[in-house]
């Protein structure tokens, strides 16, 4: 399944990665669930065109990263589930070097270099939150590149299962085409991978483990690993122990907000979680946050959930970041989401963008966004981010 437009865009982006005499290609992808099957469908259907594919998971765009990833003359890359929020800053960085192909889900901004192609299905008036997921975007293009690798359509509709209205769209003709074609079966309440023997939701909680908590000890690796082949038992026990440890933080930290309560605005409820989650990847915030919006009685209702963690400096497979940086995630409580969809509250990601103009990077959804600034920059982010609020409602 594809739209016309997405089909032309796909296929001339595989004529160009097609006439590129290089045949090494990097891809960078997100560290969630999401993340990961997208690198693993585009690992696996660039292998069987004869690329030599290496990853390079990034929980954030990061300035420094991209600037030395497109300083080289040569190479592909391809971003997965992350990067359409700053292809205009991809483009600066290339300046026209490397083919660059985006395939993504989340609110993009235009690229300004024609060897920068976003294939961003929200370009086409597709909603990144409801009818697809970055798994989607890749695997539409893995099966442009070729036919064959409809047998991965799995790994779309794992990706997908963080959308919380379930199958729609796209999202829904991909699980007819995958159920059509034995790709999965129905068991129960529940889809079976019939490659796997395992539930998509299984797999896609596995998954979260493994790329938000394992970032540092070589989780994403292994996530993309059992994406393609299945879970070993020694994967297993990793999956334990680092399901266990997050618990662990966590309690720690809900603790901490039930005894001390949060800090507030008038629009917002914010925390700092400390050193609760070190050794852990900055997206276990963002996945706390999301917890957090539906303990209804510990937070307010009307008021955005914001959380705050240290960067660690460390980027696995790239090196060590020069600044030290702050990561602030934002989820929408459902009461508030029915004032996003009418107009009346800012999304997530609007706030955010407003909030750290001019210092930092952000990107995501209306509903759930996150944010990299430099660690100064806190309570500048903070002020700014209510101040966005008021500016929207008029007030």
């Amino acid at each position: 399944m594809s739209t016309p437009d997405f089909r032309r865009l796909a296929d001339q982006a595989v004529n160009l990665l097609r006439s590129e005499k290089s045949r090494e290609l990097l891809v960078v992808h997100h560290d969630d669930a999401d993340g990961l099957c997208s690198a693993a469908i585009l690992k696996e259907a660039l292998r069987r065109e004869g690329f030599t594919v290496t990853t390079l998971c990034l929980e954030k765009v990061y300035p420094e990263v991209i600037a030395d990833l497109h300083s080289r003359a040569e190479g592909i890359i391809l971003y997965a589930d992350i990067g359409s929020s700053h292809a205009d800053l991809i483009s600066d960085f290339n300046h026209g070097r490397s083919l660059t192909i985006i395939l993504d889900h989340h609110d993009p901004k235009p690229s300004r270099d024609p060897r920068v192609l976003d294939l961003n299905l929200e370009n086409l008036g597709f909603k990144g939150e409801t009818d697809f997921s970055g798994a989607t975007c890749c695997y539409l293009f893995a099966k442009a590149l070729n036919t064959e690798n409809l047998e991965l359509a799995y790994l779309a509709l794992v990706g997908s299962f963080e959308i919380p209205k379930g199958y729609l769209s796209i999202n829904k003709t991909i699980l007819d085409e995958a159920l059509k074609n034995g790709i999965i079966k129905v068991k129960g309440k529940n889809f079976e991978i019939s490659k796997l023997n395992l539930n998509v939701d299984v797999l896609f909680s596995k998954l979260q483990i493994l790329g938000a908590v394992g970032y540092y000890v070589g989780g994403p690796d292994l996530g993309i690993d059992i994406c393609l082949h299945g879970v070993r038992s020694d994967v297993e026990k990793v999956i334990s122990d680092l399901e266990e440890k997050r618990k662990v933080a966590n309690r720690k930290l809900l603790e901490k907000l039930y005894r001390e309560g949060f800090n507030e605005t008038d629009h917002i409820q914010w925390f700092e979680a400390g050193k609760v989650y070190t050794g852990m990847g900055t997206k276990v915030i963002g996945q706390f946050c999301s917890f957090l919006s539906y303990q209804t009685r510990l937070i307010k209702p009307n008021k955005y959930i914001l959380g705050i963690v240290d960067v660690p400096p460390e980027i696995p497979k790239w090196g060590r970041l020069k600044d030290n940086f702050i990561k602030a995630s934002v989820r929408v409580p459902e009461h508030l989401q029915k004032l996003i969809d009418n107009g009346r509250l800012p999304g997530a990601v609007s706030i955010l963008e407003a909030a750290s103009k001019g210092f930092g990077m952000a990107d995501g959804h209306q509903y759930a966004a996150s944010v990299i600034v430099p660690a100064g920059k806190k309570l500048d982010l903070i002020n700014n981010a209510e101040k966005a609020v008021c500016v929207s409602k008029g007030s």
